[in-house]
């Protein structure tokens, strides 16, 4: 006689999703076993499978409480052949899972997925003391790059001093039994995108300035970056050896920026040094020393490591390599870390000597490898322990990058401003650019005056000349408002401006600025007029035509020129004139618009002093409707 026996299926693989329902419904009260066979009548519930990126057919068979042939047999009628180790994709998962009546779930990790906006939070008792974290800047040519070398030299045995060539962008050096961080940047910019994007990882910034030159843009330029991060300064009045110096002047024009030296009373420490001749290296660790007593940096070393991506890049020998700075906790070598998007397990670290580690403390700089991508500098990075995590927050964050892509960018303008600054802080961060630096002071003063109920103006910067991309950087790093007083970009400039969501607002009209300022620290800005900009061309020759005047052969460069639009003559970024145009022609024929791409002939009214190079704006006065 044949045996028809069906086995039971096994209760030993119910991990994910499993139905228990007889267990759940003997468990409640008043649960009474139905006469009827019939189940239709009486639900008992839903059964849920728990999804999570990258599972194979073993995984979901378990989840969906089936055998692995079973499982196999069902791919197989789906026209798939695969193993049991064979990862499958969602869509093939949800149709065998609806098939044995299960709902499909993602699996969600509420509290890490966005572990870079999370403030973490120890307990005092647990925060030790950890070394400060120093960023570099200044003029290109003041010896930033000798200063560095000369610091980093200085901790290094002779024997070993000519081996020093790797450079991974961060390394300690130690004065006595302290240690101090240091932080190789390219310059401000990168200084600055770096905050941008989230990382706060400098304590304090020394300002390089050379003593036989003093301060030059490009100082001021670092200064007004270090000031929006909002760190102490310590300026290293570097090449004190030459004949030339004169550190009395440095002081002077530094005094003038707002840093007050320490010698007259104020609070900003200069320190005289020759990073050529290595002199006074000693007194500048001191120094900074000194302010990170007095600040007292602090992180708990006993959790999961946190903290920001330096410098990365693809080594052809050894893949990925990022340079971390460790910002609270501590990291280990085969800890699972995600960065960004991109996640991995740590495979080994050193730091720039090639000496290996097997785990780095709160402000070490350590390079490490095994991840699956390389990050970018600036993004955060955080310690797991546990593979499956790290791949289900880096999917997640991938997907939150997609969909940003695809969203408009939420600008920082005046008119969204006030609602966010009720919410956080009370003041409207501002950037200045004029044409002169009187006009500029004038406005710049009547812009700090200005007080509606406790809200005020902050100016970030504040400096002469064309509105730059580093300009764009450092108002999208402090949320801030790009003002331009007779000064226009370029359409790159506006076009980086545009992909990063901040406002650039321009202006002839001192007055004109601090109307609309006020009426948005009111929260009533209702502009009647908005000047729309729709295009440019640049002069590539110019014609003198009398009892016309000068015409000037263009080519337009962005957007459209119309016949009827309102004009600026822009040379080397500011405005030389506004006006209307008097003609548009292509060849011989007046036309009403002339296209990007394409060569026109225009002249302007009440004005012939065209030039090859200059800029013509055209915009035009659209109304604005008021809700």
């Amino acid at each position: 006689m044949p045996i028809n026996k069906k086995f039971p299926k096994s209760n030993t693989n119910k991990k994910f999703g499993s139905d228990n329902r007889s267990e759940d419904f003997k468990t409640k009260p008043g649960f009474k076993k139905p006469s009827s066979p019939k189940k239709e009548n009486k639900p008992v519930g839903e059964k849920i499978f728990i999804y999570r990126p990258d599972m194979n057919v073993a995984q979901v068979a378990e989840g969906l409480s089936l055998t692995n042939a079973s499982m196999i047999k069902k791919l197989m009628q789906l026209g798939l052949m695969a193993s049991v180790n064979q990862i499958i994709d969602r869509d093939t998962i949800e149709v065998i899972a609806l098939d044995e009546g299960f709902k499909v779930q993602d699996e969600v990790i509420t509290d890490v997925t966005r572990y870079d906006e999370m403030s973490i939070n120890d307990d005092p008792k647990d925060m030790v003391k950890r070394p400060p974290i120093v960023t570099v800047m200044g003029h290109v040519d003041h010896g930033k790059t000798t200063l560095l070398d000369a610091i980093r030299k200085s901790r290094v045995v002779e024997g070993e001093a000519g081996g020093i060539t790797q450079h991974i962008g961060a390394y300690q050096v130690m004065r006595g039994t302290d240690a101090i961080t240091f932080i190789d940047t390219p310059g401000h910019a990168a200084f600055t995108e770096m905050r941008a994007r989230g990382a706060k990882v400098t304590d304090i910034v020394v300002l390089v300035v050379a003593a036989d030159d003093g301060v030059m843009p490009q100082t001021i330029e670092a200064l007004d970056h270090a000031k929006a991060a909002k760190v102490p300064i310590v300026v290293a009045v570097n090449k004190m050896d030459k004949q030339s110096a004169n550190p009395d002047r440095v002081m002077t024009e530094l005094a003038e920026q707002g840093l007050i030296p320490e010698a007259w009373g104020g609070k900003v420490p200069f320190v005289q040094v020759s990073a050529l001749k290595k002199m006074g290296i000693e007194e500048l660790l001191d120094v900074i020393l000194l302010i990170s007593e007095i600040d007292e940096f602090k992180a708990n070393p006993n959790r999961l490591a946190k903290g920001t991506v330096i410098e990365a890049s693809l080594d052809k020998g050894r893949g990925p390599v990022a340079t971390l700075i460790v910002e609270t906790g501590t990291l280990h070598v085969g800890d699972y870390i995600v960065i960004g998007n991109t996640y991995g397990k740590v495979r080994t670290m050193q730091d720039d000597l090639k000496k290996r580690y097997d785990r780095a403390l709160p402000s070490q700089p350590i390079e490490v490898t095994g991840l699956n991508e390389v990050p970018q500098a600036g993004d955060i990075f955080m310690a797991f322990d546990d593979e499956r995590v790290t791949k289900q927050i880096a999917s997640e964050r991938q997907s939150r990058v997609k969909d940003s892509e695809v969203k408009a960018v939420k600008k920082t303008s005046l008119d969204s401003m006030f609602g966010e600054i009720e919410s956080t802080e009370k003041e409207l961060n501002i950037i200045i650019k004029g044409d002169v630096q009187g006009s500029i002071e004038a406005l710049k003063h009547l812009l700090e005056k200005i007080n509606i109920d406790g809200f005020h103006v902050n100016v970030v910067r504040s400096s002469v000349g064309a509105i730059t991309e580093s300009d764009v950087t450092l108002a999208n790093a402090s949320k801030a408002i790009l003002i331009g007083f007779n000064v226009r970009p370029t359409a790159a400039v506006k076009q980086a401006a545009d992909s990063v969501g901040v406002e650039i607002r321009l202006y002839n009209i001192i007055y004109r600025v601090a109307e609309d300022i006020e009426a948005a620290l009111k929260g009533m800005l209702a502009p009647t007029f908005e000047e729309i900009v729709t295009g440019q061309a640049e002069v590539r020759e110019t014609f003198k035509v009398s009892k016309v005047g000068t015409i000037a052969g263009c080519y337009v460069t962005d957007g459209v020129i119309k016949r009827d639009a309102l004009v600026r003559v822009l040379r080397n970024g500011i405005v030389a004139y506004e006006g209307k145009l008097a003609s548009l022609k292509r060849f011989k024929d007046d036309v009403k618009e002339v296209k990007f791409g394409y060569e026109c002939g225009l002249s302007i009214e009440n004005f012939n002093d065209l030039k090859i190079g200059d800029i013509i704006e055209a915009s035009q006065m659209k109304e604005v409707e008021v809700d």
